[in-house]
Protein backbone atom coordinates (compact mmCIF):
# COMPACT_ATOMS: atom_id res chain seq x y z
CA UNK A 1 0.00 0.00 0.00
CA UNK A 2 1.63 3.26 -1.18
CA UNK A 3 0.94 6.09 1.27
CA UNK A 4 0.98 9.87 1.00
CA UNK A 5 2.87 11.56 3.84
CA UNK A 6 2.99 15.14 5.13
CA UNK A 7 5.93 16.25 7.30
CA UNK A 8 5.65 18.92 10.02
CA UNK A 9 9.16 19.34 11.41
CA UNK A 10 11.25 22.44 12.11
CA UNK A 11 14.57 20.75 11.28
CA UNK A 12 15.16 20.73 7.51
CA UNK A 13 17.80 18.00 7.84
CA UNK A 14 15.33 15.68 9.59
CA UNK A 15 12.69 16.39 6.92
CA UNK A 16 15.20 15.51 4.20
CA UNK A 17 16.19 12.27 5.96
CA UNK A 18 12.56 11.21 6.42
CA UNK A 19 11.72 12.00 2.80
CA UNK A 20 14.68 9.92 1.62
CA UNK A 21 13.83 6.97 3.87
CA UNK A 22 10.17 6.99 2.83
CA UNK A 23 11.04 7.17 -0.86
CA UNK A 24 13.77 4.52 -0.82
CA UNK A 25 11.77 2.07 1.30
CA UNK A 26 8.85 2.06 -1.14
CA UNK A 27 6.41 3.10 1.56
CA UNK A 28 5.02 5.95 -0.53
CA UNK A 29 5.89 9.59 -1.08
CA UNK A 30 6.07 12.87 0.81
CA UNK A 31 3.46 15.16 -0.78
CA UNK A 32 3.93 18.17 1.49
CA UNK A 33 6.11 19.68 4.21
CA UNK A 34 5.99 22.47 6.78
CA UNK A 35 8.53 23.75 9.31
CA UNK A 36 5.92 24.51 11.99
CA UNK A 37 2.26 23.94 12.81
CA UNK A 38 1.18 27.55 12.52
CA UNK A 39 0.80 27.54 8.75
CA UNK A 40 -0.64 24.05 8.25
CA UNK A 41 -4.37 23.68 7.63
CA UNK A 42 -6.75 20.96 6.45
CA UNK A 43 -6.61 22.43 2.94
CA UNK A 44 -3.05 21.08 2.62
CA UNK A 45 -4.06 17.59 3.75
CA UNK A 46 -6.76 16.70 1.19
CA UNK A 47 -4.67 13.88 -0.31
CA UNK A 48 -2.61 12.96 2.78
CA UNK A 49 -2.79 9.55 4.48
CA UNK A 50 -0.31 10.04 7.34
CA UNK A 51 1.13 13.11 9.10
CA UNK A 52 4.60 12.87 10.66
CA UNK A 53 4.89 15.62 13.26
CA UNK A 54 7.57 16.89 15.66
CA UNK A 55 6.53 17.17 19.29
CA UNK A 56 8.51 20.31 20.12
CA UNK A 57 8.26 23.15 17.60
CA UNK A 58 8.21 26.94 17.83
CA UNK A 59 4.80 28.61 17.57
CA UNK A 60 2.39 25.68 17.82
CA UNK A 61 3.86 22.50 19.29
CA UNK A 62 2.95 19.06 18.01
CA UNK A 63 0.05 18.48 20.41
CA UNK A 64 -1.52 21.88 19.67
CA UNK A 65 -1.12 21.30 15.93
CA UNK A 66 -2.76 17.86 16.13
CA UNK A 67 -5.71 19.28 18.07
CA UNK A 68 -6.13 22.01 15.46
CA UNK A 69 -6.01 19.62 12.49
CA UNK A 70 -8.37 17.12 14.16
CA UNK A 71 -10.84 19.95 14.80
CA UNK A 72 -10.60 20.92 11.12
CA UNK A 73 -11.48 17.37 10.07
CA UNK A 74 -8.26 15.40 9.46
CA UNK A 75 -8.91 11.77 10.45
CA UNK A 76 -5.68 10.08 9.37
CA UNK A 77 -2.97 8.83 11.76
CA UNK A 78 -0.34 11.08 13.33
CA UNK A 79 3.17 9.72 13.87
CA UNK A 80 5.09 11.75 16.47
CA UNK A 81 8.81 12.44 16.06
CA UNK A 82 10.83 13.67 19.03
CA UNK A 83 13.85 13.14 21.26
CA UNK A 84 11.73 13.92 24.34
CA UNK A 85 11.96 11.14 26.94
CA UNK A 86 9.49 12.68 29.40
CA UNK A 87 6.89 9.93 29.85
CA UNK A 88 4.22 12.36 31.00
CA UNK A 89 4.64 14.52 27.90
CA UNK A 90 4.61 11.49 25.61
CA UNK A 91 1.52 10.24 27.43
CA UNK A 92 -0.19 13.56 26.78
CA UNK A 93 0.67 13.21 23.09
CA UNK A 94 -1.04 9.81 22.95
CA UNK A 95 -4.08 11.18 24.78
CA UNK A 96 -4.39 13.95 22.20
CA UNK A 97 -4.28 11.70 19.17
CA UNK A 98 -0.87 10.37 18.12
CA UNK A 99 -1.01 6.81 16.84
CA UNK A 100 2.65 5.88 17.25
CA UNK A 101 6.08 7.34 17.96
CA UNK A 102 9.51 7.65 16.30
CA UNK A 103 12.53 8.63 18.40
CA UNK A 104 15.23 11.12 17.51
CA UNK A 105 17.95 10.86 16.37
CA UNK A 106 16.33 9.33 13.31
CA UNK A 107 17.04 5.65 12.82
CA UNK A 108 16.21 4.26 9.39
CA UNK A 109 15.20 0.82 10.70
CA UNK A 110 12.82 2.30 13.27
CA UNK A 111 11.24 4.68 10.74
CA UNK A 112 10.60 1.87 8.23
CA UNK A 113 9.32 -0.50 10.93
CA UNK A 114 6.90 2.04 12.43
CA UNK A 115 5.58 3.27 9.09
CA UNK A 116 5.07 -0.29 7.81
CA UNK A 117 2.89 -0.98 10.85
CA UNK A 118 0.90 2.17 10.07
CA UNK A 119 0.56 1.07 6.43
CA UNK A 120 -0.68 -2.38 7.51
CA UNK A 121 -3.23 -0.78 9.84
CA UNK A 122 -4.53 1.52 7.09
CA UNK A 123 -4.70 -1.38 4.64
CA UNK A 124 -6.84 -3.43 7.03
CA UNK A 125 -9.05 -0.41 7.79
CA UNK A 126 -9.50 0.21 4.06
CA UNK A 127 -10.41 -3.43 3.44
CA UNK A 128 -12.99 -3.38 6.23
CA UNK A 129 -14.47 -0.18 4.85
CA UNK A 130 -14.67 -1.73 1.36
CA UNK A 131 -16.45 -4.77 2.79
CA UNK A 132 -18.88 -2.52 4.67
CA UNK A 133 -19.69 -0.56 1.51
CA UNK A 134 -20.05 -3.77 -0.53
CA UNK A 135 -22.53 -5.17 2.00
CA UNK A 136 -24.49 -1.91 1.89
CA UNK A 137 -24.59 -2.10 -1.91
CA UNK A 138 -25.73 -5.74 -1.87
CA UNK A 139 -28.45 -4.85 0.63
CA UNK A 140 -29.71 -2.08 -1.63
CA UNK A 141 -29.83 -4.37 -4.67
CA UNK A 142 -32.34 -6.55 -2.83
CA UNK A 143 -34.78 -3.66 -2.90
CA UNK A 144 -36.73 -2.87 -6.10
CA UNK A 145 -35.30 0.14 -7.94
CA UNK A 146 -38.52 2.04 -8.41
CA UNK A 147 -39.68 5.59 -7.82
CA UNK A 148 -38.05 8.93 -8.54
CA UNK A 149 -35.31 8.51 -5.90
CA UNK A 150 -34.03 5.37 -7.68
CA UNK A 151 -33.74 7.32 -10.93
CA UNK A 152 -31.88 10.11 -9.16
CA UNK A 153 -29.46 7.63 -7.60
CA UNK A 154 -28.83 6.02 -10.98
CA UNK A 155 -28.01 9.45 -12.42
CA UNK A 156 -25.72 10.13 -9.45
CA UNK A 157 -23.83 6.88 -9.99
CA UNK A 158 -23.41 7.70 -13.68
CA UNK A 159 -22.09 11.15 -12.88
CA UNK A 160 -19.62 9.67 -10.38
CA UNK A 161 -18.23 7.57 -13.23
CA UNK A 162 -17.99 10.57 -15.55
CA UNK A 163 -16.09 12.55 -12.91
CA UNK A 164 -13.67 9.70 -12.22
CA UNK A 165 -14.68 9.29 -8.58
CA UNK A 166 -16.94 6.22 -8.55
CA UNK A 167 -14.27 4.24 -6.70
CA UNK A 168 -13.61 6.86 -4.03
CA UNK A 169 -14.63 6.13 -0.42
CA UNK A 170 -16.60 9.38 -0.37
CA UNK A 171 -18.81 8.21 -3.25
CA UNK A 172 -21.08 6.25 -0.89
CA UNK A 173 -21.34 9.34 1.32
CA UNK A 174 -22.33 11.45 -1.67
CA UNK A 175 -25.03 8.95 -2.63
CA UNK A 176 -26.37 9.16 0.94
CA UNK A 177 -26.52 12.95 0.60
CA UNK A 178 -28.38 12.62 -2.70
CA UNK A 179 -30.94 10.29 -1.11
CA UNK A 180 -31.42 12.66 1.83
CA UNK A 181 -31.96 15.71 -0.36
CA UNK A 182 -34.35 13.78 -2.59
CA UNK A 183 -36.39 12.72 0.45
CA UNK A 184 -36.51 16.30 1.70
CA UNK A 185 -37.78 17.50 -1.69
CA UNK A 186 -40.51 14.87 -1.64
CA UNK A 187 -41.55 16.24 1.73
CA UNK A 188 -42.03 19.67 0.19
CA UNK A 189 -38.67 21.32 0.86
CA UNK A 190 -37.13 23.17 -2.07
CA UNK A 191 -33.38 22.61 -2.39
CA UNK A 192 -31.93 25.94 -3.50
CA UNK A 193 -28.83 25.70 -1.31
CA UNK A 194 -27.40 23.19 1.12
CA UNK A 195 -27.36 23.71 4.89
CA UNK A 196 -23.94 24.04 6.58
CA UNK A 197 -21.94 20.94 5.66
CA UNK A 198 -21.49 19.65 9.22
CA UNK A 199 -25.24 19.92 9.72
CA UNK A 200 -25.81 17.98 6.49
CA UNK A 201 -23.33 15.27 7.49
CA UNK A 202 -24.90 15.08 10.96
CA UNK A 203 -28.34 14.40 9.46
CA UNK A 204 -26.92 11.37 7.65
CA UNK A 205 -24.80 10.07 10.53
CA UNK A 206 -27.75 10.31 12.96
CA UNK A 207 -29.45 7.59 10.93
CA UNK A 208 -26.64 5.16 11.75
CA UNK A 209 -25.23 6.16 15.14
CA UNK A 210 -26.94 7.18 18.37
CA UNK A 211 -23.93 7.67 20.65
CA UNK A 212 -22.67 11.26 20.47
CA UNK A 213 -18.96 10.37 20.50
CA UNK A 214 -19.35 7.89 17.64
CA UNK A 215 -21.45 10.40 15.71
CA UNK A 216 -18.81 13.12 15.97
CA UNK A 217 -16.06 10.72 14.91
CA UNK A 218 -18.03 9.57 11.86
CA UNK A 219 -18.91 13.17 10.91
CA UNK A 220 -15.20 14.02 10.84
CA UNK A 221 -14.43 10.87 8.87
CA UNK A 222 -17.20 11.65 6.36
CA UNK A 223 -15.92 15.19 5.98
CA UNK A 224 -12.44 13.87 5.15
CA UNK A 225 -13.73 11.24 2.70
CA UNK A 226 -15.84 13.79 0.84
CA UNK A 227 -12.96 16.29 0.70
CA UNK A 228 -10.71 13.67 -0.87
CA UNK A 229 -13.38 12.67 -3.36
CA UNK A 230 -14.01 16.29 -4.37
CA UNK A 231 -10.26 16.86 -4.77
CA UNK A 232 -10.08 13.81 -7.04
CA UNK A 233 -12.91 15.14 -9.21
CA UNK A 234 -11.19 18.55 -9.28
CA UNK A 235 -7.90 17.01 -10.42
CA UNK A 236 -9.62 14.69 -12.92
CA UNK A 237 -11.41 17.58 -14.64
CA UNK A 238 -8.22 19.66 -14.61
CA UNK A 239 -6.36 16.78 -16.27
CA UNK A 240 -9.03 16.54 -18.98
CA UNK A 241 -8.78 20.27 -19.62
CA UNK A 242 -4.99 20.15 -19.77
CA UNK A 243 -5.11 17.37 -22.35
CA UNK A 244 -7.90 18.97 -24.41
CA UNK A 245 -9.45 22.32 -23.54
CA UNK A 246 -12.46 21.51 -25.74
CA UNK A 247 -13.18 18.19 -24.00
CA UNK A 248 -17.00 18.19 -23.55
CA UNK A 249 -16.84 16.76 -20.00
CA UNK A 250 -14.36 19.47 -19.00
CA UNK A 251 -16.31 22.25 -20.73
CA UNK A 252 -19.61 21.27 -19.11
CA UNK A 253 -18.64 20.31 -15.55
CA UNK A 254 -15.52 22.32 -14.68
CA UNK A 255 -17.26 25.72 -14.41
CA UNK A 256 -20.40 24.24 -12.82
CA UNK A 257 -18.79 22.19 -10.06
CA UNK A 258 -15.79 24.40 -9.25
CA UNK A 259 -14.48 27.95 -9.41
CA UNK A 260 -12.97 28.08 -12.87
CA UNK A 261 -10.00 30.20 -11.80
CA UNK A 262 -9.04 27.44 -9.37
CA UNK A 263 -9.37 24.87 -12.16
CA UNK A 264 -6.96 26.91 -14.28
CA UNK A 265 -4.50 27.11 -11.41
CA UNK A 266 -4.68 23.33 -10.95
CA UNK A 267 -4.03 22.83 -14.65
CA UNK A 268 -0.89 24.95 -14.29
CA UNK A 269 0.19 22.87 -11.30
CA UNK A 270 -0.33 19.63 -13.23
CA UNK A 271 1.58 21.02 -16.19
CA UNK A 272 4.46 21.85 -13.83
CA UNK A 273 4.36 18.30 -12.44
CA UNK A 274 3.12 19.30 -8.97
CA UNK A 275 1.29 16.43 -7.25
CA UNK A 276 -0.07 18.41 -4.30
CA UNK A 277 -2.21 21.52 -4.77
CA UNK A 278 -2.55 24.93 -3.15
CA UNK A 279 -5.92 25.54 -4.81
CA UNK A 280 -8.99 26.35 -2.74
CA UNK A 281 -11.86 23.91 -3.22
CA UNK A 282 -15.45 24.80 -2.36
CA UNK A 283 -16.98 21.49 -1.23
CA UNK A 284 -20.41 23.01 -0.65
CA UNK A 285 -20.51 24.42 -4.20
CA UNK A 286 -19.54 21.00 -5.58
CA UNK A 287 -22.24 19.13 -3.63
CA UNK A 288 -24.93 21.68 -4.51
CA UNK A 289 -24.02 21.70 -8.21
CA UNK A 290 -23.76 17.88 -8.28
CA UNK A 291 -27.29 17.52 -6.93
CA UNK A 292 -28.75 20.15 -9.23
CA UNK A 293 -27.01 18.48 -12.18
CA UNK A 294 -28.62 15.09 -11.57
CA UNK A 295 -31.96 16.82 -10.96
CA UNK A 296 -31.66 18.28 -14.44
CA UNK A 297 -31.71 21.89 -13.18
Amino acid sequence: MSLRFFLIEDDAVVRKMLEKIIGESGLGEVVGQAEDGLHVSIDQLYSVDVVLIDLLMPGLDGIQTMKKLRAQGFTGPFVMISQVENKEMIGQAYLHGIDTYIHKPINRYEVVSVLKRVADYLSVASSLDSIRRLLQTLEKTKQPATGPEATIEQKARQLLLVLGIAGEAGASDLLAIVRLLSEQEQQGRTIHDLPPLKELYAQIVQRIYKEEQLMQKEIRAMEQRIRRMVLQAFTHLSSLGLADYTNPTFEHFAPRLFDFEEIRLRMQELEAGEKATKCRINVKKFLTAFYMEIKGA
